[in-house]
């Protein structure tokens, strides 16, 4: 779970968490940039489909924008009866061929037999899931937000009886880009949700969990959104496009960080003592709650609804995710 790509990214979060709270996000900046169009053309197929239980498939997508395949991960329930869909995203640590909440986060359990489409994209590590700037030489120049608000779903729809009902959540940075994807291309989602996300990514101590969370992977953030603070950059904060997110349901959960009985028990993939794996998951997490707050914070003044659980109890790790979901879920559900 905690790899050394982690802990890199756990230094720079744990150093900035305590002076997260209250430090403004550039006050003053423009109005952000339109959100980048769909290409005109663009397309993608389902070039396989492997039926892996009678609630789960996992597909081949082949994208345009994406230049290839990308792995996605479809739970549904039988029958043709139309239904909603929800498009969940990974962390930072995205899973490379089935996305982290299938392996990690008891998604294939929680959503058998509710009657929604819930689909996984993989390997999204450290992408943001946007549409990056420029080249990167170890992240190359991914088009995700094309990919999943343009191309993806009218095959899900089709292929799954969707009904054009739709909803993002994702953890950490997949919080984030859930509320990014919204709030740049208004009227597709009906609800959003983030566990333990950064909505804001302005700022200096935002701007530096988006670079770092970039280089665990070798990434630079400036491939992805040019010069922080930059046009381009300020086009993805949510922060500056609260009005597209009026009228949908919204839901944010965090934790302080105070570590409960999955730390203590440690973590079986990781060699690490107990003491400093549950260290590295409460600085995270702390950073995450105070961003999130924060984001409340504008989302209150702006007079935008929004459902926030802030917990006590809990660092950044599946243990809290995985209870997350259901709570999550019933904010959620009735949007949809």
């Amino acid at each position: 779970m905690f790899s050394s790509r982690f802990v890199r990214l756990a230094s720079v979060l744990a150093v900035a968490a305590v002076s997260l709270v209250g430090v403004p996000a550039s006050a003053g900046l423009a109005a952000a940039a339109p959100a980048v169009p769909a290409d005109s053309g663009v397309a993608s197929t389902i070039a396989a489909e492997k039926q892996i239980t009678p609630y789960r498939v996992d597909l081949t997508v082949t994208s345009a924008s994406m230049g290839g395949d990308v792995k996605v991960t479809v739970l549904s329930p039988t029958g043709d009866a139309p239904r909603p869909t929800i498009y969940m995203l990974d962390g930072a640590g995205a899973g490379e061929d089935v996305s982290d909440w299938i392996t990690k986060g008891g998604a294939e359990e929680f959503f058998a037999g509710r009657n929604v489409n819930a689909v996984f994209p993989a390997g999204g590590a450290a992408s943001f899931y946007t549409n990056w700037l420029k080249e990167d030489p170890k992240i190359g120049r991914p088009q995700w937000e094309t990919f999943l608000t343009r191309e993806l779903p009218p095959l899900i729809d089709a292929r799954f009886h969707g009904n054009g009902s739709n909803g993002v959540a994702g953890l950490s940075m997949g919080g984030q880009s859930a509320f990014t994807l919204s709030s740049r291309n208004p009227g597709l989602y009906r609800a959003i949700g983030s566990l333990s996300g950064c909505p804001v990514i302005t700022g200096a101590k935002n701007e530096a969990f988006v670079k770092a969370t970039a280089a665990m992977y070798g990434g630079n953030a400036e491939k992805m959104w040019g010069p922080a603070g930059g046009e381009y950059w300020r086009s993805h904060d949510p922060q500056f496009r609260l009005d597209a997110l009026r009228g949908t349901t919204i839901y944010m959960e965090s934790a302080q960080g105070k570590p409960g009985e999955p730390d203590r028990r440690g973590d079986p993939e990781s060699d690490l003592p107990p003491q400093i794996v549950y260290g590295i998951a409460s600085g995270v997490e702390i950073g995450a709650d105070s961003c999130t707050r924060e984001f409340a914070v504008k989302l209150t003044k702006a007079k935008v609804p929004f459902t926030l659980d802030l917990r006590r109890v809990g660092t950044h790790r599946w243990d809290y995710w995985k209870l997350g979901l259901g709570r999550m879920w019933k904010v959620l559900e009735p949007a949809l």
